[in-house]
């Protein structure tokens, strides 16, 4: 607890971009790593890192069930920036398992059996990277929705044993997009179709202007629970 409450007060004050160099500094490039699904904040944060460093770790999950679009993008920043992703993949034998016991179309029976999709194709492979490094960062914003409003710059992910870095939480949307045209950045086409936040596939469709950013992500789900389990809120007062 007492060096979390430390580094928030490092940061206290610090924009995003600061925010970014401070992470780089304090857990070194090889320790702290970018978290990105090529949403429009992840993009925002990947120009960031890339024009600060060159030897920035970023990775992505591959679920096996994402739009083209999203990997259009990701090649598109691959050619822009000239980086190469960290790409992590679910165990083939348990996705097998699961589409052989369960379907293809599980996760609109139950909750549950949405999230044990989620635990294999998201949790696992995320367990597996965030090994790796002593602090990741993430593209949270508050006003994503109703289970991220408690987000901070600076957390302790007590479920992984790491720190958790959000350099955006307290942008809005259109600060996002400002930036993304100020910089001419990388971004999925489906945004350009009504979609506010993108995940797999056949859990995300198109929002109303109207509607929460995160309406079209579960949207047979109440919206308490409209999370992976990536970013459950697990900070814990005394860890860290």
């Amino acid at each position: 607890m007492e060096k979390l409450e430390q580094y928030k007060k490092e940061l206290a004050g610090k924009n995003a971009e600061e925010t970014l160099a401070w992470s780089l500094r304090k857990f070194g490039a090889e320790r702290v790593i970018l978290a990105s699904s090529f949403s429009a904040e992840d993009q925002v944060l990947t120009d960031m890192l890339c024009k600060s460093s060159h030897s920035a770790r970023i990775f992505t999950l591959d679920t096996g069930r994402l739009f083209q679009e999203t990997y259009d993008v990701m090649q598109r920043s691959m050619d822009k920036y000239q980086i190469r992703y960290e790409t992590c993949v679910p165990d083939s034998g348990e996705v097998a398992t699961l589409v052989s016991a369960e379907g293809p179309n599980a996760m609109y029976a139950s909750r549950k059996k949405r999230e044990r999709c989620c635990e294999i194709r998201k949790i696992r492979p995320l367990k597996k990277i965030l090994a790796t490094a002593d602090a990741w960062i993430c593209g949270l914003r508050r006003d994503q929705g109703l289970t991220r409003k408690e987000t901070e710059v600076i957390e302790w992910d007590a479920a992984h044993g790491i720190y958790k870095i959000s350099p955006l939480f307290d942008w809005s949307e259109d600060d996002v997009w400002q930036y993304i045209r100020r910089h001419d950045v990388p971004y999925n086409a489906l945004y350009d179709r009504g979609f506010r936040s993108i995940g797999c596939a056949p859990c995300t469709r198109a929002t109303a202007p109207d509607q929460d950013i995160r309406a079209g992500r579960w949207w047979w789900e109440d919206p308490e629970h409209k999370e992976c389990g990536l970013h459950r809120h697990t900070a814990i007062p005394g860890k860290g």
